[in-house]
Protein backbone atom coordinates (compact mmCIF):
# COMPACT_ATOMS: atom_id res chain seq x y z
CA UNK A 1 0.00 0.00 0.00
CA UNK A 2 3.30 2.25 0.66
CA UNK A 3 4.60 1.50 -2.30
CA UNK A 4 1.25 2.75 -4.34
CA UNK A 5 0.81 5.98 -2.38
CA UNK A 6 4.60 6.69 -2.87
CA UNK A 7 4.44 6.71 -6.94
CA UNK A 8 0.86 7.71 -6.95
CA UNK A 9 1.78 11.08 -5.42
CA UNK A 10 5.69 10.92 -7.59
CA UNK A 11 3.14 10.32 -10.81
CA UNK A 12 -0.63 11.49 -11.12
CA UNK A 13 -0.73 8.75 -14.22
CA UNK A 14 0.26 6.16 -11.37
CA UNK A 15 -2.86 5.24 -11.28
CA UNK A 16 -4.49 6.33 -14.49
CA UNK A 17 -6.38 3.49 -16.37
CA UNK A 18 -3.64 2.85 -18.96
CA UNK A 19 -1.26 2.67 -16.68
CA UNK A 20 -2.77 0.07 -14.22
CA UNK A 21 -3.80 -1.79 -17.13
CA UNK A 22 -0.26 -2.16 -18.04
CA UNK A 23 0.69 -2.61 -14.58
CA UNK A 24 -1.83 -6.02 -14.68
CA UNK A 25 -0.42 -7.42 -17.87
CA UNK A 26 3.13 -6.78 -16.38
CA UNK A 27 1.89 -8.44 -12.89
CA UNK A 28 0.51 -11.44 -15.25
CA UNK A 29 3.88 -12.50 -16.54
CA UNK A 30 5.68 -11.59 -13.12
CA UNK A 31 2.86 -14.02 -11.18
CA UNK A 32 3.23 -16.39 -13.63
CA UNK A 33 6.34 -17.57 -13.68
CA UNK A 34 6.49 -16.91 -9.26
CA UNK A 35 3.57 -19.34 -9.00
CA UNK A 36 5.49 -22.07 -11.33
CA UNK A 37 8.61 -21.43 -8.89
CA UNK A 38 6.21 -21.66 -5.94
CA UNK A 39 5.89 -25.16 -6.67
CA UNK A 40 9.91 -26.22 -6.49
CA UNK A 41 9.85 -24.21 -3.79
CA UNK A 42 7.57 -26.08 -1.67
CA UNK A 43 9.51 -29.18 -1.60
CA UNK A 44 13.03 -27.12 -0.46
CA UNK A 45 14.09 -27.03 -3.98
CA UNK A 46 15.12 -24.04 -6.44
CA UNK A 47 15.60 -22.68 -10.26
CA UNK A 48 17.47 -20.23 -11.20
CA UNK A 49 17.06 -21.23 -14.73
CA UNK A 50 13.59 -19.98 -15.62
CA UNK A 51 14.59 -16.68 -16.99
CA UNK A 52 16.83 -17.80 -19.38
CA UNK A 53 14.29 -20.36 -20.23
CA UNK A 54 11.90 -17.76 -20.58
CA UNK A 55 13.89 -16.17 -23.75
CA UNK A 56 14.66 -19.49 -25.24
CA UNK A 57 11.01 -21.05 -25.18
CA UNK A 58 9.58 -17.51 -26.46
CA UNK A 59 12.14 -17.42 -29.12
CA UNK A 60 11.63 -20.68 -30.47
CA UNK A 61 8.12 -19.97 -30.94
CA UNK A 62 8.90 -16.54 -32.72
CA UNK A 63 11.45 -18.19 -35.21
CA UNK A 64 8.81 -20.92 -36.03
CA UNK A 65 6.46 -18.23 -36.31
CA UNK A 66 8.35 -15.93 -38.28
CA UNK A 67 11.00 -17.48 -40.09
CA UNK A 68 9.51 -20.91 -40.62
CA UNK A 69 5.86 -19.52 -40.72
CA UNK A 70 4.60 -22.24 -38.65
CA UNK A 71 0.82 -21.47 -37.69
CA UNK A 72 1.41 -19.94 -34.05
CA UNK A 73 -0.75 -22.76 -31.93
CA UNK A 74 1.48 -25.40 -33.38
CA UNK A 75 5.09 -23.31 -32.44
CA UNK A 76 3.92 -22.61 -28.99
CA UNK A 77 3.15 -26.44 -28.62
CA UNK A 78 6.31 -27.01 -29.79
CA UNK A 79 7.90 -24.65 -27.28
CA UNK A 80 6.00 -26.37 -24.76
CA UNK A 81 6.71 -29.75 -25.49
CA UNK A 82 10.36 -28.73 -25.24
CA UNK A 83 9.89 -26.96 -22.01
CA UNK A 84 8.40 -30.01 -20.09
CA UNK A 85 11.12 -31.92 -21.69
CA UNK A 86 14.10 -30.01 -20.36
CA UNK A 87 12.57 -29.54 -17.19
CA UNK A 88 11.95 -33.23 -16.36
CA UNK A 89 15.39 -33.86 -17.22
CA UNK A 90 16.29 -31.32 -15.12
CA UNK A 91 14.23 -32.20 -12.01
CA UNK A 92 14.97 -36.30 -13.42
CA UNK A 93 18.82 -35.28 -12.99
CA UNK A 94 18.27 -32.94 -9.66
CA UNK A 95 16.42 -35.98 -7.70
CA UNK A 96 18.56 -39.03 -9.00
CA UNK A 97 21.84 -37.78 -8.74
CA UNK A 98 21.54 -36.14 -5.62
CA UNK A 99 23.07 -32.75 -7.40
CA UNK A 100 22.10 -29.65 -5.63
CA UNK A 101 19.29 -27.98 -7.48
CA UNK A 102 21.40 -24.66 -6.93
CA UNK A 103 24.03 -26.20 -9.09
CA UNK A 104 21.55 -28.13 -12.00
CA UNK A 105 19.95 -24.91 -12.49
CA UNK A 106 22.20 -22.58 -12.54
CA UNK A 107 23.69 -24.65 -15.26
CA UNK A 108 20.55 -24.46 -16.88
CA UNK A 109 20.78 -20.98 -16.79
CA UNK A 110 23.98 -20.57 -18.92
CA UNK A 111 22.83 -23.53 -21.54
CA UNK A 112 19.74 -21.80 -21.89
CA UNK A 113 20.93 -18.33 -22.19
CA UNK A 114 23.53 -19.57 -25.00
CA UNK A 115 20.76 -21.58 -26.64
CA UNK A 116 18.43 -18.71 -26.62
CA UNK A 117 21.15 -16.31 -28.46
CA UNK A 118 21.84 -19.11 -31.14
CA UNK A 119 18.20 -19.58 -31.70
CA UNK A 120 17.55 -16.12 -32.80
CA UNK A 121 20.94 -15.58 -33.77
CA UNK A 122 21.37 -12.33 -31.83
CA UNK A 123 18.62 -10.74 -33.65
CA UNK A 124 15.32 -9.32 -33.36
CA UNK A 125 13.00 -11.65 -34.18
CA UNK A 126 9.10 -10.44 -34.19
CA UNK A 127 5.72 -12.40 -32.63
CA UNK A 128 3.54 -11.95 -35.91
CA UNK A 129 4.70 -12.42 -39.48
CA UNK A 130 4.07 -9.14 -41.60
CA UNK A 131 0.60 -7.76 -40.45
CA UNK A 132 -1.08 -10.81 -39.45
CA UNK A 133 -1.99 -10.95 -35.78
CA UNK A 134 -2.07 -14.39 -34.34
CA UNK A 135 -2.43 -16.09 -30.81
CA UNK A 136 0.98 -15.29 -29.78
CA UNK A 137 0.83 -11.79 -30.39
CA UNK A 138 -3.08 -11.91 -28.40
CA UNK A 139 -1.72 -13.05 -25.60
CA UNK A 140 -0.87 -9.77 -24.15
CA UNK A 141 -2.55 -7.55 -26.63
CA UNK A 142 -6.06 -8.93 -26.72
CA UNK A 143 -8.57 -7.19 -24.07
CA UNK A 144 -11.84 -8.89 -23.16
CA UNK A 145 -15.33 -6.40 -24.10
CA UNK A 146 -17.04 -4.62 -20.75
CA UNK A 147 -19.83 -7.25 -20.48
CA UNK A 148 -17.20 -9.98 -21.04
CA UNK A 149 -15.64 -8.16 -18.12
CA UNK A 150 -18.29 -8.03 -15.67
CA UNK A 151 -19.00 -11.81 -16.56
CA UNK A 152 -15.88 -12.86 -15.47
CA UNK A 153 -16.07 -10.82 -12.63
CA UNK A 154 -19.22 -12.45 -11.76
CA UNK A 155 -18.13 -16.06 -12.32
CA UNK A 156 -15.18 -15.29 -10.51
CA UNK A 157 -17.35 -14.47 -7.54
CA UNK A 158 -19.19 -17.09 -7.43
CA UNK A 159 -16.75 -19.76 -7.87
CA UNK A 160 -14.85 -17.53 -4.41
CA UNK A 161 -18.48 -18.07 -2.76
CA UNK A 162 -18.88 -21.71 -3.33
CA UNK A 163 -15.28 -22.56 -2.31
CA UNK A 164 -15.44 -20.36 0.75
CA UNK A 165 -18.50 -22.38 1.58
CA UNK A 166 -16.95 -25.71 1.23
CA UNK A 167 -13.87 -25.16 2.84
CA UNK A 168 -15.68 -24.00 5.48
CA UNK A 169 -18.31 -27.14 5.83
CA UNK A 170 -15.35 -29.42 5.30
CA UNK A 171 -13.91 -27.79 8.66
CA UNK A 172 -16.77 -28.03 10.52
CA UNK A 173 -17.36 -31.63 9.67
CA UNK A 174 -13.76 -32.94 10.82
CA UNK A 175 -14.57 -30.75 13.98
CA UNK A 176 -11.91 -27.72 13.04
CA UNK A 177 -12.33 -24.49 13.98
CA UNK A 178 -13.79 -21.84 11.79
CA UNK A 179 -13.93 -17.84 10.86
CA UNK A 180 -16.75 -16.72 13.14
CA UNK A 181 -19.38 -15.71 10.25
CA UNK A 182 -19.50 -11.66 9.98
CA UNK A 183 -15.73 -12.01 9.65
CA UNK A 184 -16.23 -14.68 6.87
CA UNK A 185 -18.66 -12.80 5.18
CA UNK A 186 -16.83 -9.20 5.34
CA UNK A 187 -13.87 -10.70 4.38
CA UNK A 188 -15.65 -12.50 1.11
CA UNK A 189 -17.78 -8.96 0.55
CA UNK A 190 -14.21 -7.06 0.56
CA UNK A 191 -12.61 -9.56 -1.87
CA UNK A 192 -16.10 -9.28 -4.36
CA UNK A 193 -15.07 -5.56 -4.22
CA UNK A 194 -11.76 -5.91 -5.29
CA UNK A 195 -12.65 -7.81 -8.36
CA UNK A 196 -15.20 -5.44 -9.34
CA UNK A 197 -13.51 -2.59 -8.95
CA UNK A 198 -10.31 -3.82 -10.93
CA UNK A 199 -12.96 -4.80 -13.92
CA UNK A 200 -14.27 -1.21 -13.81
CA UNK A 201 -10.79 -0.31 -14.02
CA UNK A 202 -9.89 -2.28 -16.65
CA UNK A 203 -13.01 -0.85 -18.91
CA UNK A 204 -12.25 2.80 -18.52
CA UNK A 205 -9.07 1.86 -20.78
CA UNK A 206 -9.67 -1.01 -23.24
CA UNK A 207 -11.34 -4.00 -20.79
CA UNK A 208 -9.78 -6.96 -19.12
CA UNK A 209 -6.76 -7.75 -20.86
CA UNK A 210 -6.57 -11.67 -21.84
CA UNK A 211 -3.12 -11.86 -19.40
CA UNK A 212 -4.62 -11.50 -16.14
CA UNK A 213 -7.83 -13.69 -17.20
CA UNK A 214 -4.56 -16.31 -17.89
CA UNK A 215 -2.84 -15.67 -14.78
CA UNK A 216 -6.71 -16.34 -12.82
CA UNK A 217 -6.77 -19.17 -14.26
CA UNK A 218 -3.34 -20.37 -13.68
CA UNK A 219 -3.27 -19.68 -10.11
CA UNK A 220 -7.01 -21.67 -9.34
CA UNK A 221 -4.94 -24.29 -11.03
CA UNK A 222 -2.20 -24.22 -8.74
CA UNK A 223 -4.17 -23.52 -5.59
CA UNK A 224 -5.93 -26.58 -6.32
CA UNK A 225 -2.94 -28.62 -6.52
CA UNK A 226 -1.22 -27.56 -3.55
CA UNK A 227 -4.35 -27.65 -1.36
CA UNK A 228 -7.06 -29.90 -2.70
CA UNK A 229 -4.42 -32.97 -4.06
CA UNK A 230 -2.15 -35.39 -2.66
CA UNK A 231 0.35 -34.02 -4.88
CA UNK A 232 0.55 -30.51 -3.22
CA UNK A 233 0.20 -32.27 0.36
CA UNK A 234 3.50 -34.72 -0.76
CA UNK A 235 5.30 -30.88 -2.00
CA UNK A 236 4.47 -29.60 1.88
CA UNK A 237 5.62 -32.74 3.50
CA UNK A 238 9.07 -33.25 1.42
CA UNK A 239 9.68 -29.42 1.91
CA UNK A 240 8.65 -29.92 5.97
CA UNK A 241 10.58 -32.87 6.19
CA UNK A 242 12.24 -35.45 3.71
CA UNK A 243 13.21 -37.88 5.45
CA UNK A 244 9.89 -38.49 7.30
CA UNK A 245 8.54 -38.40 3.86
CA UNK A 246 10.01 -40.93 2.59
CA UNK A 247 9.85 -43.10 5.50
CA UNK A 248 5.94 -42.57 5.23
CA UNK A 249 5.47 -43.69 1.85
CA UNK A 250 5.46 -40.51 -0.45
CA UNK A 251 7.19 -41.10 -3.59
CA UNK A 252 9.33 -38.17 -3.81
CA UNK A 253 11.24 -38.99 -6.73
CA UNK A 254 8.13 -38.76 -9.06
CA UNK A 255 6.70 -35.89 -6.98
CA UNK A 256 10.12 -33.99 -7.73
CA UNK A 257 9.72 -34.23 -11.32
CA UNK A 258 6.19 -33.81 -11.15
CA UNK A 259 7.22 -30.85 -9.81
CA UNK A 260 9.81 -29.66 -12.38
CA UNK A 261 7.50 -30.81 -14.81
CA UNK A 262 5.08 -27.85 -14.07
CA UNK A 263 7.49 -25.82 -14.04
CA UNK A 264 7.97 -26.03 -17.02
CA UNK A 265 5.04 -25.87 -18.51
CA UNK A 266 4.63 -22.10 -16.67
CA UNK A 267 7.97 -21.04 -18.12
CA UNK A 268 6.90 -21.57 -21.56
CA UNK A 269 3.95 -20.22 -20.94
CA UNK A 270 5.46 -17.08 -19.18
CA UNK A 271 8.19 -17.19 -22.29
CA UNK A 272 5.10 -16.74 -24.61
CA UNK A 273 3.49 -13.90 -22.61
CA UNK A 274 6.69 -11.96 -21.80
CA UNK A 275 7.93 -12.18 -25.36
CA UNK A 276 4.68 -11.37 -26.71
CA UNK A 277 4.40 -8.13 -24.40
CA UNK A 278 7.83 -7.29 -25.70
CA UNK A 279 6.96 -7.39 -29.39
CA UNK A 280 10.05 -9.12 -30.28
CA UNK A 281 12.14 -12.13 -29.01
CA UNK A 282 15.18 -10.02 -28.02
CA UNK A 283 18.67 -10.89 -26.61
CA UNK A 284 17.64 -9.45 -23.38
CA UNK A 285 14.02 -11.32 -23.16
CA UNK A 286 13.70 -12.86 -19.39
CA UNK A 287 16.61 -11.08 -18.03
CA UNK A 288 16.91 -11.62 -13.92
CA UNK A 289 13.04 -12.29 -14.11
CA UNK A 290 14.06 -16.24 -11.85
CA UNK A 291 15.24 -13.18 -9.41
CA UNK A 292 12.16 -11.51 -9.48
CA UNK A 293 10.07 -15.05 -9.32
CA UNK A 294 12.25 -15.61 -6.18
CA UNK A 295 11.37 -12.50 -4.48
CA UNK A 296 8.05 -12.28 -5.03
CA UNK A 297 8.12 -15.71 -3.60
CA UNK A 298 9.32 -15.36 -0.64
CA UNK A 299 7.59 -11.58 0.04
CA UNK A 300 4.90 -13.73 0.22
CA UNK A 301 5.86 -15.77 2.64
CA UNK A 302 7.18 -19.08 0.79
CA UNK A 303 10.11 -20.00 2.76
CA UNK A 304 13.42 -21.23 0.99
CA UNK A 305 13.74 -24.06 2.53
CA UNK A 306 10.63 -25.47 2.04
CA UNK A 307 6.96 -26.55 3.31
CA UNK A 308 5.73 -22.96 3.80
CA UNK A 309 3.91 -21.05 1.08
CA UNK A 310 0.51 -20.19 -0.65
CA UNK A 311 -0.91 -18.97 -3.59
CA UNK A 312 -2.42 -15.72 -2.82
CA UNK A 313 1.05 -14.74 -0.80
CA UNK A 314 2.71 -15.25 -4.26
CA UNK A 315 0.11 -13.10 -5.93
CA UNK A 316 0.45 -10.25 -3.25
CA UNK A 317 4.64 -10.60 -3.49
CA UNK A 318 4.56 -10.23 -7.44
CA UNK A 319 2.39 -7.44 -6.84
CA UNK A 320 4.84 -5.87 -5.23
CA UNK A 321 7.70 -6.49 -7.09
CA UNK A 322 5.65 -5.38 -10.25
CA UNK A 323 4.84 -2.29 -8.84
CA UNK A 324 8.22 -1.17 -7.91
CA UNK A 325 9.25 -1.56 -11.46
CA UNK A 326 5.94 -0.18 -13.17
CA UNK A 327 6.31 2.89 -10.88
CA UNK A 328 10.26 3.55 -11.39
CA UNK A 329 10.07 3.11 -15.38
CA UNK A 330 6.86 5.13 -15.16
CA UNK A 331 9.26 8.27 -13.15
CA UNK A 332 12.55 7.01 -15.67
CA UNK A 333 14.39 5.87 -12.84
CA UNK A 334 17.87 5.25 -14.50
CA UNK A 335 18.34 1.22 -14.99
CA UNK A 336 21.18 1.15 -12.47
CA UNK A 337 19.01 2.32 -9.35
CA UNK A 338 16.59 -0.55 -10.81
CA UNK A 339 19.06 -2.86 -10.35
CA UNK A 340 20.07 -1.74 -6.95
CA UNK A 341 16.67 -1.77 -5.62
CA UNK A 342 15.53 -4.84 -7.26
CA UNK A 343 19.09 -6.48 -5.51
CA UNK A 344 17.81 -4.27 -2.12
CA UNK A 345 14.43 -5.99 -2.47
CA UNK A 346 15.74 -9.56 -3.07
CA UNK A 347 18.43 -9.73 -0.06
CA UNK A 348 15.25 -7.79 2.51
CA UNK A 349 12.84 -10.91 0.99
CA UNK A 350 15.50 -13.12 2.16
CA UNK A 351 15.83 -11.54 5.48
CA UNK A 352 12.46 -11.93 5.97
CA UNK A 353 11.93 -15.47 5.44
CA UNK A 354 15.58 -16.13 7.74
CA UNK A 355 13.30 -14.28 10.27
CA UNK A 356 10.60 -15.66 10.32
CA UNK A 357 12.30 -19.06 10.24
CA UNK A 358 14.35 -18.06 13.60
CA UNK A 359 10.88 -16.59 15.07
CA UNK A 360 9.02 -20.06 13.87
CA UNK A 361 11.85 -22.50 15.08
Amino acid sequence: MLIWIFFALASDKFLGPRNLSLLLIELAVTATLALGMLLVLLPGLIDLSVGSGVGLIGGIASVLVFHHHWPSPLAMLAGLTFAIAAWVLMGRIIITQKIPAFIITLGGLLVFKGAFWLVIENATVPVTEGNTVNLYALLTTYYFPAWAGYLLAALIGAALIVSKLRARRLRLQHGFEVEDREVAILKTFISLQAILLVVILMNQFRGVPLAVVLLAALAFVVYVITQHTPFGRYLYAIGDNEEAAILSGIPVQRVIIGAYALLGGIVALTGYMQTAYAGASTTTVGDLMELDAIAACVIGGTSLKGGRGTVLGVLFGALIMTSLLNGMTLLAISPELKFITRGIVLILAVWMDVALARKAG
